[in-house]
């Protein structure tokens, strides 16, 4: 899996920047009061602009992750990504096209 970002948990959810090859922004993942089980427990946000959601959820070996689905107009797909805590307190996001987020 390739990282395209990098996060710190605040109260509020996460801050960080989101970078690819082609483009590189100030991200904000927070929570949202869900109004159906299956909805996402975050909205992804650059600026005020919406541009994915996360879901909380388990991996196999029973640690916790953030599913996140990316769209924008110039993505030729949206993009499946994983929110992972890292062990010096900060949260990598890794995107890969096998990614079942």
């Amino acid at each position: 899996m390739t990282s395209i970002g990098t996060f710190t948990k605040q109260d509020d959810g996460f801050n960080g920047t989101l970078r690819t090859l082609a483009f590189s922004v100030e991200v904000k993942i927070v929570p949202i009061v869900k109004d159906k089980d299956n909805g996402p427990d975050y909205r992804v946000l650059a600026g005020a602009t919406e541009i994915g959601a996360a879901w909380k959820r388990q991996s196999a070996a029973n640690k916790p992750y953030l599913s996140v689905k990316l769209d924008d107009p110039s993505f030729s797909a949206p993009v499946n990504a994983r929110l992972i805590d890292a062990e010096d307190g900060t949260a990598n996001l890794y995107w890969s096209r096998r990614c079942d987020a």
